[in-house]
């Protein structure tokens, strides 16, 4: 046998498998398809794009509510609705490290407020005093690292955690390997008042920017962990 015929034959066993695609990529797939059709079955698909990106799930009676590190004034505001609501009484937010120029205004001695200590002015001003910090952290993966622990040291046995809208999908995929094994139950409540509008997400810049960014982020979740739900 050649050399030239002997580097053509391929082992099965080394054959690249695909990772199985998940219902996200077949929603996005359908969804840039019909953005080249007409326009009412484009926007359905701009629609569909949009809202891949989006998960709220029902919500029961939890220990707390824990709100994600970027959930901004919204996530306050989601807060408190859902306190009124008697989901729970407690509420927990995460604080975020200082920037380089967040940095220069320490060194300078002037006031610097973190994330975390902005939110829990908001949350108090909107009437809620049972506020706690869980911990500083630099994102999504790292709010999953943290997060098991910390529900197991204070014997927590269910949260609903609060994100933005846009980002509320990959969260749940986040925790969902993060919770794994774990006792406590996470509910993921998309913020109403997020700036992100999965239904008209294209009709303005901010909009596209946020559709285009966040669905980035959630391919390379689902590619680096196809088998995430």
């Amino acid at each position: 046998m050649s050399g030239g015929l002997r580097t053509c034959l391929v082992k099965p066993s080394t054959i690249f498998r695909r990772p199985r695609l998940s219902a996200t990529l077949i929603v996005l797939g359908l969804a840039l398809l019909s953005a080249v059709a007409i326009r009412p079955l484009r926007e359905s698909g701009l629609r569909a794009a949009g809202w891949a990106l989006v998960v709220n799930e029902p919500l029961a009676p939890a220990d707390i509510i824990i709100l994600s590190v970027d959930s901004g004034p919204a996530g306050a505001l989601e807060a408190a609705d859902l306190v009124q609501e008697g989901i729970s009484k407690r509420v927990a937010v995460f604080t975020d490290p200082p920037s380089e120029d967040d940095r220069e205004f320490i060194r300078r001695g002037l006031p610097y407020d973190n994330e975390g200590t902005r939110q829990i002015h908001r949350l108090k001003l909107l009437g809620l005093m049972d506020v706690v910090e869980i911990s500083t952290v630099s994102g999504t993966e790292n709010e999953g690292e943290v997060l098991p622990a910390w529900c197991e040291e204070h014997r927590f046995r269910s949260v609903v955690f609060v994100a933005a809208r846009d980002h509320s999908r990959r969260l749940r995929r986040v925790l969902d390997r993060a919770m794994a094994g774990h006792q406590t139950r996470v509910m993921v409540r998309a913020a109403h008042y997020s700036r992100f509008d999965p239904d008209q997400w294209w009709e303005t810049r901010l909009g596209v920017r946020i559709e285009i960014v966040e669905l980035e982020k959630l391919l390379l979740d689902v590619v680096l962990h196809p088998l995430s739900s």
